[in-house]
């Protein structure tokens, strides 16, 4: 077996903490890894798919079904509650259980589940497909980053291997916007569900011959008070972070369940403080390229996934363009995020993880402040389309700086961990930014037209402040310690 077909080359004891590529790192894909890449690409692409495939189907599946509008946004709810809440014990149990054994029985339940809300005929079981496809991506995302990381030793191929996948993604939000206007108007919402049970059933016959196992050789045991601890404090915080986007940041409905979940998140803190086998080692949130890469990631997510709902009502309530063509408008951004990924591992072998976090976030800023430019009619198209393909790129470079650094220099036992949190991340800042843009524009101003935009821009504002506070975060809890030497994480600025 080649170096690059073993399953990871971190050892226990942490070397490459910075990230820098082991002695002899393959650096050219063997067959087999790349049939493991465009398997494990395949289930990450149609897992992003399924976060905005639904969004532009909402009204039609209402009428279809008989949900009330104050009960249709339970549609989205319920997916995006599983697959934040349950994300890190899942990561944590494919560490523990063995990853390809989550992934594929994660993708097995998402295929049942598309299957039952495609012929859903009640809002009860379309909502309870939703639940299972959350819990289902919730578990198929950390095992399958788990396994990306474990199955690429740390360096040149890694990188390439999350570049790829970050750039399809990202791509892959854009395309489920797109696809789900497509689906609902030529075929039926439907589509949007039966989509995924020939894909999962591809994957679930090619995986088993092509990815190996990845476990623990002895018997583990589970922190079981951490988990129902944490899974029930994320629970809660997203909960609460949607009812802020309902109700406002202020009211009784979102404040409690804040509480609630932030209280939790504090006692899964102390309880792994003692616990004799803690679901997340504190020695793991201790590392700084977990804990600060992951604030960058967090930021990342949270500035251009709402930055695509700010612009989405610049497009409809402003320019008054349609739905599907607001959706075709961000076809832009989806290439460059695909350009982003792309040239990301190269960048990052250049000038290191650490100074493509800085780059990407400050490219992102730039172009998100030059959207304060645009105009109340359609011959400002031109800025909004060359600010969202530059601003995705330098999201992207930021996207995948992240994954390199907050999965860098850590041993394979605890990769389903890393993967987990950072995954944690991406659906917390997801959830996280609309709410809060949503909040701003509310404040901001109301109606249409002129004043409509003043909102806007007010919170294109505060987005490209927030990009820039994740730049200096980068800056200065990333940096490099005096006499240390120069690697992937911590290139030169």
């Amino acid at each position: 077996m080649s170096t690059a077909d073993t399953a990871g080359t971190t050892d226990s004891t942490g070397a490459g903490a910075l990230g820098t590529a082991p002695p002899g790192a393959a650096r050219r894909l063997t067959p087999r890894l790349l049939l493991v890449l465009v398997i494990l690409l395949a289930a990450q692409f149609m897992l992003a798919v399924d976060f905005s495939i639904l969004n532009v189907a909402l009204p039609v599946i209402g009428a279809g079904l008989g949900f009330s509008l104050a009960h249709l946004q339970w549609i989205a709810t319920a997916f995006a509650l599983c697959a934040a809440g349950f994300t890190l014990l899942f990561g944590r149990l494919a560490d523990l259980f063995g990853r390809r054994r989550i992934f594929l029985g994660g993708l097995a339940v998402l295929a049942a589940a598309s299957l039952a809300g495609g012929l859903a005929q009640s809002p009860e079981v379309l909502i309870a497909a939703r639940v299972l496809q959350g819990l289902a991506t919730a578990a198929v995302t950390p095992a399958g980053l788990s396994l990306l990381t474990t199955s690429f030793p740390e360096g040149p191929l890694r990188e390439r291997a999350l570049g790829l996948n970050g750039a399809l993604m990202s791509a892959g939000f854009t395309t489920g916007a797109i696809l789900g206007g497509l689906l609902t108007d030529l075929l039926s919402w439907r589509w949007a569900f039966f989509i995924n049970v020939p894909v999962a059933a591809l994957v679930l016959v090619a995986a088993p011959t092509v990815i190996k196992e990845s476990g623990p050789e002895g018997r583990p045991r589970l922190d079981v008070p951490g988990a129902v601890s944490v899974t029930l404090g994320l629970l809660a915080v997203v909960f609460g972070l949607t009812l802020a986007g309902e109700h406002g940041w202020g009211t009784a409905e979102a404040l409690v369940p804040l509480a609630v979940g932030g209280l939790l998140l504090v006692v899964f803190r102390l309880v792994e403080l003692r616990a004799p086998a803690p679901l997340v080692p504190p020695a793991v949130l201790g590392r700084r390229t977990v804990a600060w890469g992951n604030v960058a990631g967090l930021i990342a997510f949270l500035t251009e996934t709402s930055l695509v709902f700010l612009l989405t009502l610049y497009l409809q309530n402003v320019l008054g363009f349609s739905p599907l063509a607001a959706g075709l408008s961000f076809g832009v951004l989806g290439l460059g995020t695909v350009v982003g990924g792309s040239i990301a591992p190269k960048v990052i072998g250049r000038i290191g993880a650490r100074s493509t976090l800085v780059a990407g976030g400050l490219v992102q800023a730039v172009f998100t402040a030059a959207l304060l430019g645009l105009g109340d009619d359609r011959s400002w198209m031109w800025l909004l389309l060359t600010a969202t393909f530059a601003g995705g790129v330098g999201n992207m470079l930021v996207i995948v700086g992240f994954m390199v650094t907050a999965t860098s220099g850590l041993p394979d036992r605890e990769q389903g961990l890393a993967t987990g949190l950072a995954t944690m991340t991406q659906q917390i800042g997801i959830t996280m930014g609309t709410p809060i843009m949503s909040a701003i524009v509310t404040s901001a101003a109301a109606g249409t037209g002129a004043a409509m935009l003043g909102g806007l821009k007010a919170a294109i504002a505060v987005n490209a402040a927030v990009v820039l506070l994740g730049v200096l975060t980068s800056v200065i809890f990333l940096r490099r310690p005096a006499g240390s030497a120069a690697g992937a994480l911590d290139g030169p600025l």
